[in-house]
């Protein structure tokens, strides 16, 4: 579902979430708010959403009014990271709701700026009203929605050759002294560093990424961008909690990063992401010399998005260098609805799909990802003695499958070709991995590598993985509903923590659950970014 533009009443039709002003009672006549624009802009479930209203007074002056945040669904519910943030002559207040009562005078504005995460279904327009007025004006969105992009069936062939590389883009001049009024910048793969970042006249990434103003966003027209250099969101180019910095695929277009003129290097990332607040969507990262994305800021989004034929793990968090202590290591990112896949180094032992190890913080989330045909592992939460712990992680609603064998049917080195490998150096973290599935994976499905805390592994289902579905020998982890499957002989499961009947682990047989994992495995995603996962075309719960 794609925003839309309104003219004549003032109607915001957000689609995370519907922001209706409406009037106080105050002393005197309500007046009608003559001049008003809106502007907003939204993020499709379950990122988050920004908004951006602003009211200019043409009229009589505005006594008071008051913000509130409607759903007309029950089933609606602000989640996480609820805020509003307010500003009139230079003041500002953040709060959930807020009754503001100083008169918007003739000829003067207030911008209101919102951002939260919620859960249920869309809502429905709400009106704007002042002071019990509606508000005339125009509604827009300048910034189109991000659609999705095309996301790739789990049984495609390799992707094909890289295409003719582009003429070099011309010498770069200044940078321009001004950013488009609607906090948009466009990007296309002939752009020039020194252009205005308008559709007509599209500039390159890096200059973008210098540009931008938090609440912005950059948009990438489709094509292929060929780079040498590691792209770098660098540290300290922050968005903000309620204004988020947008890397977005254009709507129904799909930007391909190229970094094959790279090395393999351990410095020859493709993108580094190392400001926060930021949200990247709908791009793909391929054949960097090291990882395709590397995530070393905190509180950012990364989604829709594919890592492939990269030269190391497709997409890792861990700290942005050696010296960066232990409380800004990366923390509280989500990676969603993201795909990995053939990811490989040369020994073939270190390229996984997905990693959150050796110096990653607190609150990182894996949601609706699939990892599938990289060399070693589809997903990588090691730890080691030199660095210790690293924060919990949680791994849920996910697909990881094929891991230790290309998609070409290549194999090389010692990969360790787990489906979700959740540890290191017996060093206790206690991850979350629930809802997730494990299929034919070269060794284990889901193991503890020596990670002997009080994990949580609830939900999931491993099938026909080479050796155990599920291998945990020692630790307090507590397994609940986890089932394991095999179309033939294979290795008893071997479980050490707390379990219970709620299980059917493999013991020579398979559980009455089992007859829901047969078939050719399939996989796809939901328009609202939920992964589908079918056996024989049947869908798939874990």
């Amino acid at each position: 579902m794609k925003s839309r533009t309104t003219t004549g009443t003032g109607v915001i039709s957000a689609l995370a979430g519907v922001v209706a002003l409406t009037g106080l009672a105050t002393a005197g006549t309500a007046q009608a708010a003559t001049g008003c624009a809106v502007t907003y802009t939204t993020n499709d479930w379950p990122g988050g959403f920004t908004a951006a209203v602003t009211i200019q007074n043409l009229g009589n002056a505005i006594n008071g009014w008051t913000l509130g945040f409607t759903f007309p669904d029950s089933s609606q519910k602000v989640d996480t990271g609820w805020s509003a943030t307010f500003s009139q002559s230079g003041q500002n207040v953040t709060a959930t709701n807020v009754d503001y009562n100083a008169a918007i005078a003739t000829g003067t504005s207030v911008s209101i700026g919102f951002n939260g995460t919620w859960s249920g279904s869309n809502p429905q327009p709400a009106a704007f009203t002042l002071n019990g007025v509606t508000c005339t004006g125009t509604t827009t969105n300048p910034s189109p929605t991000p659609s999705p992009s095309p996301s790739p069936s789990p049984t495609r062939s390799p992707s094909p050759s890289p295409s003719p590389t582009r003429s070099p883009s011309p010498s770069p001049s200044p940078s321009p002294s001004t950013t488009p009024s609607n906090g948009s910048l466009y990007v296309s793969p002939n752009g020039r560093d020194g252009a205005a970042g308008t559709q007509s006249d599209p500039t390159t990434l890096t200059s973008a990424i210098s540009r931008v103003a938090p609440g912005g966003t950059i948009y990438l027209r489709g094509g292929r961008y060929d780079f040498v250099q590691t792209v770098t969101i660098a540290a300290g180019n922050n968005g903000s909690s309620n204004a988020r910095k947008t890397l977005s695929a254009y709507p129904g277009e799909t930007p391909v990063l190229n970094f094959s003129a790279q090395s393999e290097s351990s410095s020859n990332r493709g993108i580094t992401v190392n400001g926060s607040y930021w949200h990247v969507y709908g791009i793909v990262v391929e054949r960097a010399g090291d990882n395709g994305i590397y995530v070393g800021g905190s509180n950012n989004i990364i989604e829709r998005t594919v890592t492939r034929f990269n030269r190391d793990t497709g997409l890792q968090l861990g700290r942005i260098a050696s010296s960066t202590p232990r409380d800004q290591w990366p923390s509280n990112n989500l990676i969603l609805s993201s795909e990995s896949h053939d990811n490989a180094d040369a020994d073939g032992e270190d390229a996984d799909g997905f990693a959150a190890k050796l110096t990653t913080g607190t609150g990182n989330v894996f949601r609706y990802d699939v990892s599938h045909n990289n060399i070693d592992d589809g997903w990588d939460l090691y730890t080691k003695t030199d660095t210790g712990a690293i924060g919990p992680v949680t791994i849920e609603d996910s697909l990881s499958y094929n891991n230790g064998t290309l998609t070409d049917g290549s194999q090389a080195g010692d990969g360790d070709r787990n489906g979700y490998k959740l540890g290191g150096d017996k060093i206790s973290v206690n991850h979350v991995v629930r809802r997730s599935i494990a299929y034919r994976n070269g060794h284990h499905g889901f193991t503890y590598n020596s990670n002997p805390g009080t994990m949580s592994i609830s939900n999931n289902v491993g099938i026909d993985n080479a050796e155990r579905n599920f291998s945990f020998d020692t630790g307090t982890s507590v397994f609940r509903n986890n089932t394991s499957c095999r179309s033939g002989s294979g290795s008893n499961d071997k479980i050490v923590g707390n379990t219970d009947s709620s299980n059917q682990f493999w013991s020579g047989s398979n559980g009455s659950r089992c007859s829901s994992y047969t078939g050719a495995l399939g996989w796809s995603y939901a328009s609202d970014g939920r992964l589908v996962v079918t056996f024989g075309g049947r869908t798939a719960t874990p």
